[in-house]
């Protein structure tokens, strides 16, 4: 039932279905639905992903059929809703694209870090959706981005990064970093023989192949039987996962799990003695959040990313991720009890506009 009173809030997030953005929709709809000033009505995929009591939804399902239908949802359908909603006093959208709409102010969160990536021909020939959409993505930033009274992000690199693609002001972009419960990681005995983690999807941009390289060298020079490295792929996914497991899928040392419930990740975390995240591009890097409970050490990429991430791990060496001999080598250190190269990471000092927590956030996005 529609509130009769309140200031006007829109959340669009017709495309969001799964993953990270949904947590997000979901805990920005849980908030605001325990506002009872407000009226809140939220355009989403489907009310069945992310509903709670007091929101008024709409659902367009049809969205998600194209980018052709996508881009005509964002750039003409909404606008048609907004007038019908009327007087809208904040129109957030939640998944990188400024839509065409009629609000008093406007906003956007910021997701996609694809823009940021270096694109490989393999990528093409992996998954051409991935590549294409980097592309598509530092388009649909800068169209309309002036329209928005504030840009959201997760990152200060991203902040700084979206600046120079967009030319936004960066007074106006707000750094709102995600909360991060940690997980009850138990103190568990180490598994034998010691074992490296990287859970990811298989996407292109993940970089597995990098680690299963850098296994690969470590396993001849070192021997079978000495270490595990554990993935959350099983080589049967995708083109991407396919060509993974029919290159290194002989290896003794590599175990392709493939995908791994909550409960049975955070039981690998407490029995792995490092976390390795090769990733090229990342929005957060959520693994690096959940396993840093665990006081173990990580080797990460040497991307701006996963610094922010780390900030405050006590043991991490940041490598080339396009050196498999790099990282052999530092898992070799790992091995042998040498974190010679492996230092903590100092906490991030952030600049305004800061928001923690989405009751900062929209106290800045009302201009309260």
């Amino acid at each position: 039932m529609a509130k009769s009173v309140g200031r006007k809030i829109v959340v669009s997030a017709v495309n969001i279905r799964k993953g990270g953005t949904l947590t997000i929709l979901r805990d920005c709809l849980r908030y605001l639905s325990g506002k009872s000033q407000l009226s809140v009505t939220a355009i989403v995929h489907s009310k069945n992903l992310c509903f709670y009591e007091g929101i008024d939804y709409i659902e367009i399902p049809w969205s998600i059929k194209s980018w052709f239908h996508r881009l005509w949802c964002e750039y003409v359908f909404l606008d048609k809703i907004s007038k019908r909603v009327g007087d809208v006093d904040l129109w957030l959208s939640l998944h990188d694209t400024t839509p065409w709409v009629r609000a008093k102010h406007q906003a956007v969160y910021c997701h996609t870090s694809y823009p940021f990536m270096k694109i490989r021909a393999r990528d093409f020939l992996m998954d051409y959706k991935i590549p294409l959409f980097a592309l598509f993505t530092k388009y649909a930033y800068k169209t309309n981005v002036h329209k928005n009274d504030y840009l959201i992000v997760q990152q200060e690199w991203f902040r700084r990064g979206l600046e120079k693609i967009t030319r936004f002001d960066m007074d106006k972009i707000i750094l709102a970093p995600p909360r991060m419960t940690s997980p009850q990681i138990a103190n568990q005995e180490k598994a034998s023989p010691p074992c490296f983690i990287y859970p990811s999807t298989p996407d292109c941009h993940k970089n597995f192949e990098v680690l299963l390289e850098a296994a690969s060298l470590l396993e001849k020079k070192i021997g079978k039987g000495k270490f595990k490295v554990l993935i959350t792929i099983a080589g049967n996914e995708n083109r991407y996962a396919k060509w993974l497991y029919g290159r290194w899928g002989s290896l003794s040392s590599v175990d392709f799990h493939g995908f791994m419930a909550q409960e049975e990740l955070f039981l690998s975390y407490g029995k792995s003695v490092c976390l390795v995240f090769p990733s090229r591009i990342e929005t957060w890097g959520l693994p690096i959040s959940e396993f840093k409970p665990t006081g173990q050490p990580m080797i990460l990429s040497n991307q701006p990313y996963a610094r922010e991430s780390a900030s405050g791990c006590e043991y991490v060496a940041f490598f080339n991720n396009e050196s498999p001999k790099e990282l052999a080598s530092l898992m070799e250190d790992v091995l042998h009890s040498d974190f010679s190269h492996f230092s903590a990471v100092p906490d991030l000092s952030v600049e305004p506009p800061f928001a923690n927590g989405w009751d900062e956030l929209f106290n800045l996005l009302l201009k309260k």
